[in-house]
């Protein structure tokens, strides 16, 4: 799925496994995708929402599906009507980069990370949380008691993860692959990697062809059976778990 010209940071997926998902990139916009599910073209780019100054670092869906919310490095965040594509709100008022929409309460502090921190991830009933970064080791956490769990070693940078909605597993976007570990085993059942040459046509117009491609940002269907991935070249790569 290509229509990004930068990096993907943000893949959003309707509650209802609706035929659709809401992307952002570094290209300072926000993509609503409507999907096909043809096996040559998955989705097409329904419309691009623009507005931001800056990189788009995350976006959000509504319960309903109606709504966007954005968050850039120009301050801002930004709701968006789907059905329209107008941007009806602004929020101003960040004196920095705003990177994460969600808004918690401390309760305790989780150390034990060599390196600086890329993404964490709460499972689907909020009994555990995974975090990863530069240091390529993926901590679990028992959110109830704040306490490590264990780690499971990625091999390289991770850039982000995200629990299964409906398996005991959790999938690691890393600067080698993306990996997919089952939790009640710790081992891995799946190992995905791009074959570029396979892509050259989508590749060759991305317009990002001097970078190193890899995985920056994931999120499941709602039925679990399809992951969504961004990657650094700008292009959404869709994969089917279903069979597992």
């Amino acid at each position: 799925m290509c229509a990004h010209t930068d990096m993907v940071t943000a893949i959003a997926t309707p509650v209802d496994n609706s035929d659709m998902i809401v992307t952002s990139s570094r290209d300072k916009s926000i993509i609503l995708w409507k999907l096909n599910k043809d096996e040559k073209s998955y989705g097409v780019a329904q419309r691009r929402l623009t507005g931001h100054s800056h990189f788009v670092e995350d976006v959000v869906l509504s319960s309903d599906g109606q709504f966007a919310l954005s968050g850039s490095w120009d301050g801002e965040l930004r709701l968006w009507d789907l059905a329209t594509g107008a941007s009806t709100r602004r929020f101003v008022g960040h004196t920095k980069d705003v990177w994460n929409l969600a808004n918690c309460k401390l309760r305790n502090t989780l150390a034990g990370h060599s390196g600086y921190l890329n993404t964490v991830a709460v499972s689907p009933d909020g009994s555990l949380c995974a975090s990863g970064g530069k240091d390529g080791g993926i901590l679990l956490w028992d959110l109830a008691e704040g306490k490590k769990l264990y780690c499971l070693e990625a091999g390289s940078i991770i850039h982000s993860l995200c629990f299964s909605p409906n398996r005991y597993w959790l999938c690691a976007a890393t600067e080698n692959s993306i990996r997919i570990w089952d939790l009640e085993s710790k081992s891995v059942v799946e190992d995905l990697k791009v074959d570029l040459k396979a892509e050259s046509d989508v590749s060759a117009g991305t317009g990002n062809k001097t970078k190193v491609i890899y995985c920056t940002s994931l999120n499941w269907s709602a039925d679990g059976n399809t992951l969504f991935s961004g990657y650094t070249d700008g292009v959404i790569r869709v994969w089917g778990i279903g069979r597992y």
